[in-house]
């Protein structure tokens, strides 16, 4: 498998977790079966009792679906900008840099209240 349809997987995974619950029933089991199980679309084709390309049509619903609902919400996004800063903090708070630790998690508290304030 090539590194970009991995990362596309990873990335579709991702979004899946925030936003899967807002796909169909059936869109949910195929972008399972497609990035959890790694399953070929012929072998989701087999295992949903679909065609090939109704397979890759559910997918490519899907994909744009959370594809929109990110750009739309920025959920998955705001979760990285979080994740990052706090592995930031943590590691200033290893290093003791406190002053660099304190302006991080200041950031973040600001981003928070921006987003919560819908700027």
């Amino acid at each position: 498998m090539a590194q970009e349809d991995l990362e596309k997987k990873v990335d579709l995974a991702f979004l899946a977790a925030f936003y899967g619950g807002l796909l169909t029933e059936n869109q949910r089991r195929i972008l399972s079966l497609h990035c959890e199980e790694d399953l070929s679309l012929a072998e989701i084709a087999g295992e949903v009792g679909i065609s090939r390309q109704a397979v890759h049509e559910s997918l490519s619903r899907a994909s744009a679906r959370l594809e929109d609902l990110e750009s739309a919400l920025g959920v998955a996004a705001r979760f990285r900008r979080m994740e990052a800063g706090l592995e930031e903090a943590l590691d200033a708070l290893r290093r003791q840099d406190y002053s660099r630790a304190e302006r991080v998690l200041v950031s973040l508290l600001a981003l928070d209240q921006e987003e919560e304030n819908g700027l």
